[in-house]
């Protein structure tokens, strides 16, 4: 067993969990090569894969740098979190409903549904105002609860 520790790098465990996880991509990636579709879904993942490791993770990265360096010098690392989450929900909200958001995709939205698409951009900006909103309200709490409490000794 440690001489497989030693091989791999890691614990037997990992190994067998990576093979499942290759089970069930492979398994995913056979269910899909009789879709018509198939070529077009490979696209768009390659095409994500790159625009997330080339442009969205350099950018969120610096803006997580600048935050860290602003909350350091600052004297308030307790602010990063209170940013960066509500930060995170409305990305990902972004991402997931970017066609719904921009009023794209029209044809397939209308085929889908059966509704005429209209564009979310407003209420998109909603949630993600109220996202930090609660944010900003959980931080001013935290803060008045850590001033109203005595200094520990």
């Amino acid at each position: 067993m440690a001489e497989l520790r030693r091989a791999y790098g890691a614990a037997p465990w990992h190994l067998l969990l990576l093979a499942g996880c290759f089970a069930v991509a492979g398994w995913i990636a056979l269910r899909l090569a009789g879709e018509p579709a198939a070529g077009r879904m490979l696209l768009w993942f390659v095409g994500a894969a790159i625009a997330h490791d080339f442009v969205l993770f350099p950018a969120y990265a610096s803006v997580d740098r600048v935050l860290r360096s602003a909350s350091r010098h600052g004297g308030n690392r307790a602010l990063l979190n209170h940013v960066r989450v509500p930060a995170l929900g409305a990305g990902l909200l972004f991402l997931v409903y970017l066609p719904g958001i921009l009023g794209l995709g029209d044809g397939t939205y209308t085929r889908a549904s059966g509704l005429a698409p209209r564009a979310r951009f407003g209420q998109w900006l909603a949630v993600s105002a109220v996202l930090f909103a609660a944010s900003a309200l959980l931080y001013g709490i935290r803060r008045l609860s850590r001033r109203a409490r005595p200094p520990v000794r």
